[in-house]
């Protein structure tokens, strides 16, 4: 009798869990996405189908699957399924399910998987307790981490582990999980008969990074909300209501696309760091690709400021390697970080100009021959044709600059860099005008 009042309480259990939880895949065939784990022939494959699995790591981004592909591994092994969150469980925790565990392996030979949510949040006497059990095989432990595990987690440890890195879901594999859910009647939503209109569809799939906990959680909202209404189709109202936020209508692949990006780089070119917030986000916002918007200011720092402020351009490279080391939401504070400092800083185009004056010289001159005393004297022989033959090393004379001929014969010097009136190329101005005083160079002011 306890066992089937048992049963019914887990069936009421399972009934009442989030959506995300009811759809959780029964076998590596319904895992969606991961192909790098679950093409046939890949070591996680391989490993799980084995029923010998080994101590792992899982790293990857909220809502991708760890948890559901540890207790696949369990299940597939026949072990018992342990679970421990690093936020709230202690060495004492630990210490107890070593225990359990080595008395099933004693008293029913059957193996246990721990998993351990979040293990980079252990400290590392919280690590260490787990080697035994690792070491000795008295457990197989499952951690899972969104952190880069080379930094938080112990060497000793990561050496008894094998890494696999999971990515996040694409937009078409979040619609794909939704769908499903909606035609599932045994743990989905196929009770409620609801459709979902394809911009509803698409607007999820885009909306939550990957997340497909996140995704079927609020697929399961807007199901309510629409069938509440007595609707038999989710509308993209629905959607934006689950997410608990608007949905930017935003063409990411038409003319909107063209335009947007527009407005922005010239409202941070134009020094309008408001203006250009606003631009960015609501790229973000619709959906935007990141990475996209992070070259178009990779470009901006070099185009548009230059070297009126050098350090322009390696903070908005910085900003891009943030976003592909972090990426959203997170990486939006250095997205708009990188807006705010190129908006604000001093502009000059100043290498545009000398680049298109420099193109036009060597276009529209003659063809060049190298001055014998600029040409490389550093292969044997070279000396003997004269290469380097009256060669003025600069750093043998005052203030590290001598005059002598640097342009090739036949093209007479020319100024084509001429430094702008902002920021730090106002020293370079100055600095220029004593150099051209000795090269006897003349018409760059």
């Amino acid at each position: 009798m306890s066992d089937l009042f048992s049963a019914r309480a887990d069936d009421l259990t399972a009934r009442a869990a989030p959506l995300a939880t009811r759809m959780r895949p029964r076998s590596l065939d319904e895992v969606v996405g991961q192909p790098a784990l679950m093409a046939s022939g890949a070591a996680f494959r391989r490993l799980v189908e084995s029923g010998r699995p080994v101590s792992m790591l899982l790293w990857g981004p909220p809502g991708t699957g760890k948890t559901t592909l540890a207790r696949l591994v369990a299940t597939r092994a026949e072990a018992a399924f342990e679970t421990l969150s690093a936020t709230s469980a202690g060495v004492k925790d630990i210490r107890e399910v070593l225990a359990a565990a080595r008395n099933r392996l004693a008293t029913e030979e059957r193996r246990t998987v721990l998993f351990l949510d979040e293990i980079h949040r252990f400290a590392k006497n919280q690590q260490d307790a787990l080697l035994p059990g690792v070491e000795d095989g008295t457990l197989i432990l499952i951690g899972a981490t969104t952190e880069n595990p080379f930094f938080e987690v112990n060497s000793p440890l990561m050496s008894r582990m094998t890494l696999f890195r999971l990515e996040s879901l694409g937009p078409d594999q979040v619609s794909q999980l939704a769908q499903r859910a909606l035609v599932d009647s045994e743990r989905g939503l196929g009770d409620l008969q609801l459709k979902i209109e394809a911009e509803a569809l698409e607007e999820l799939g885009n909306r939550t990074g990957g997340d497909a906990r996140q995704a079927l959680n609020a697929l399961e909202v807007a199901a309510l909300l629409a069938s509440g209404d007595k609707r038999d189709e989710i509308s993209l109202e629905d959607v934006a209501e689950a997410l608990q936020r608007r949905i930017v209508r935003y063409d990411k692949v038409g003319d909107q696309h063209y335009d947007v990006i527009s407005a922005f780089i010239k409202s941070v070119r134009g020094s309008d760091p408001d203006a250009a917030l606003y631009w960015l986000f609501l790229m973000v916002e619709g959906g935007e690709d990141p990475e996209f918007i992070a070259r178009r200011l990779i470009i901006l720092a070099a185009e548009d400021i230059g070297l009126a402020d050098p350090h322009a351009l390696p903070l908005a490279m910085a900003a891009a390697q943030a976003l592909a080391y972090v990426g959203l939401p997170e990486a939006t504070y250095h997205l708009s970080e990188a807006t705010i400092y190129l908006a604000t800083a001093p502009k000059s185009n100043s290498v545009a100009r000398a680049i298109a004056k420099a193109r036009q010289l060597v276009n529209d001159g003659p063809s060049p021959s190298v001055p014998p005393h600029l040409r490389s004297a550093a292969y044997p022989g070279a000396e003997k044709l004269g290469h380097g033959s009256g060669y003025l090393y600069s750093h043998d004379f005052e203030g590290g600059v001598v005059e002598q001929q640097y342009f090739p014969d036949g093209v007479p010097p020319d100024v084509l860099y001429r430094p702008g009136d902002e920021g730090e190329e106002t020293a370079t101005k100055a600095r220029l005008r004593d150099i051209d005083r000795v090269l006897g160079r003349e018409g760059r002011d």
